[in-house]
C-alpha cells in the first residue's frame, strides 16, 4: 500500500475573472502535517475546501487513499453530489468558527456526524466520543452547552466532533483565528497532539512558529500557485524564495 494519503494534480479554480488557484500539485504521507502559509487572498483556504469538495474547481485531481475525483469530469447533479460525498467522507473539517449546535450538549455535538450521518449505533458513538473529549481535555464538559463554554474550548469540542468521524484526514481552517489570544495555545497543543499521535493533517494558519513546530511539509503560496514548498526548516528556516522572505518577514517582526 502506498504511504501517499492525499494526492492533488492539476488543482484550477476560478471565481468569475479572479483565478483562485492555477495548476495545483502536491502530495502528503501518510502520518504527516501539512501547512499552508501564504498572504489573505492567496488560495490556501479555497485550497483546502477543495481537498473534500466543499468548493468545486473547474479541473483538477484529488485523491484520498482510494477515492479519487477528477473535478473536470464531474457529471452534474444527483452523481457528481454523490461523488463530492465520497470525498468528503474522508475527511474531517475544523472550521474557523467553531459551528457547534447551541441546543445540543457538548456530548451530542460529538455524536451528531456519526449517529446521524454514519449511521453508527448510539452507544458506541457515545463511548467512543467520551474518549476524545478526554483526548481534547474535556472530559468532565460532557453535559455542558456550548454558551458555558469558553471559544478555546469550543474549538477543542469541533476537533473531537471532527475526530469522531474516524476521517483519513483533518484539515483545519485557520482553527485559531476566531479566537482571543490567551485561548490560542491550548487549540494549538491538541493539534500537536494530534500531530505526534499520527493523524495525517493539512492546516491553514498564520501562526508560524507553530507550523515551524507542527509541519512535515510547509507550501507557501501566493497568487494561487504555490511559490515555495519543502520541510517547515527550510521553508520557515531558510527560505528560498524572496517572496516567501517578504511574507515571514511581515508576519514574524510586523515593525
Amino acid at each position: 500500500m502506498t504511504d501517499i494519503r492525499i494526492q492533488v494534480r492539476g488543482l484550477a479554480k476560478s471565481f468569475g475573472d479572479n483565478e483562485v488557484l492555477r495548476d495545483i500539485d502536491f502530495e502528503s504521507a501518510r502520518g504527516t502535517s501539512t501547512v499552508l502559509l501564504g498572504p489573505s487572498g492567496s488560495g490556501k483556504t479555497t485550497l483546502l475546501r477543495s481537498l473534500n469538495a466543499l468548493e468545486i474547481p473547474e479541473r483538477g485531481v484529488v485523491r484520498i487513499d482510494e477515492v479519487e475525483v477528477d473535478f473536470a469530469k464531474l457529471p452534474k447533479g444527483k452523481a457528481g453530489r454523490k461523488e463530492g460525498s465520497r470525498l468528503r467522507a474522508q475527511s474531517g473539517m475544523v472550521f474557523q468558527a467553531h459551528n457547534l449546535f447551541p441546543h445540543r450538549t457538548v456530548l451530542q455535538n460529538v455524536i451528531e456526524g456519526p449517529v446521524v450521518a454514519q449511521r453508527r449505533p448510539r452507544e458506541e458513538a457515545e463511548a467512543e466520543a467520551k474518549v476524545l473529549l478526554d483526548q481534547v481535555g474535556l472530559g468532565d464538559r460532557a453535559e455542558a452547552y456550548p454558551f458555558q463554554l469558553s471559544g478555546g474550548q469550543q474549538q477543542r469540542v469541533g476537533i473531537a466532533r471532527a475526530l469522531a468521524l474516524k476521517p483519513k484526514v483533518v484539515l483545519f481552517d485557520e482553527p485559531t483565528s476566531a479566537l482571543d489570544p490567551e485561548l490560542v495555545g491550548e487549540v494549538l497543543a491538541v493539534i500537536k497532539d494530534l500531530a505526534a499521535d499520527g493523524w495525517t493533517m493539512v492546516v491553514v494558519t498564520h501562526e508560524i512558529r507553530f507550523a515551524e513546530q507542527v509541519a512535515d511539509q510547509v507550501l507557501f503560496l501566493d497568487g494561487g500557485v504555490i511559490v515555495e514548498r519543502g520541510p517547515s526548516a527550510q521553508v520557515i528556516g531558510d527560505p528560498r524564495e524572496e517572496r516567501t522572505r517578504r511574507f515571514l518577514q511581515r508576519i514574524l517582526d510586523p515593525g
